[in-house]
């Protein structure tokens, strides 16, 4: 296996904007970093459990199945763009925002079935770092744990970095604003996937 291109890969492809990354920023403003550890451990320890799977079986399924990848696909965008309207939509006075709670570990990390990026990532990782063979089980495995070792410091930077605007967005009209800019942009990062989908049909 190359450890050096499956390192750089991981690296780029968790430090990147996407999904996961815009939420644990909005959370991180929105919550601080205490409130966000559950939805941080969520993302991190569901997506490796996922390339697990996926990489060991389920990619098998969806082969065999391809229509329930697009099914997959489509229920993924609406909930995307339900989360985009709850984030755009979160209330900004300082007593309704702390009965809001933030994502659990179990919802963020059944989210990533969910997430398109997450599919990507994984699906190139194990279709390109991967070879048939008796080893393919440990090679699976290993891409995994570089997804938790170093994809895991990517996705604080995302939730340190929200929790650091709240210096600057520190009135309810900048928070608004805040959280229609990840609203939107979590919108945008669904573009390639749906035009994926649309060009398959």
């Amino acid at each position: 296996m190359e450890y050096a291109a499956l390192l750089m890969f991981v690296i780029s492809a968790s430090i990147t904007p996407g999904p996961n990354n815009l939420m644990l920023m909005a959370s991180g403003l929105n919550h601080g970093v205490k409130r966000s550890i559950r939805h941080l451990l969520g993302v991190d320890i569901g997506f490796t459990l996922m390339v697990v799977a996926v990489g060991l079986g389920m990619a098998g399924v969806f082969t065999a199945f391809p229509q329930l990848h697009d099914v997959l696909k489509v229920v993924g965008t609406l909930y995307l763009l339900w989360l985009a309207w709850q984030i755009g939509s979160a209330p900004v006075d300082g007593i309704k925002l702390k009965d809001r709670k933030p994502f659990s570990f179990m919802q963020a990390a059944l989210f990533q079935w969910v997430n398109p990026k997450a599919w990507i990532m994984i699906v190139g990782a194990v279709a390109t770092y991967t070879e048939a063979g008796s080893n393919y089980t440990w090679q699976v495995l290993q891409i995994a744990l570089f997804f938790f070792v170093f994809g895991t410091p990517c996705t604080i930077v995302w939730l340190l970095f929200g929790t650091s605007l709240k210096r600057f967005i520190n009135t309810p009209g900048n928070l608004r604003l805040f959280n229609i800019s990840m609203a939107l942009l979590l919108v945008a990062s669904l573009l390639p996937g749906l035009l994926d989908l649309v060009m398959q049909r």
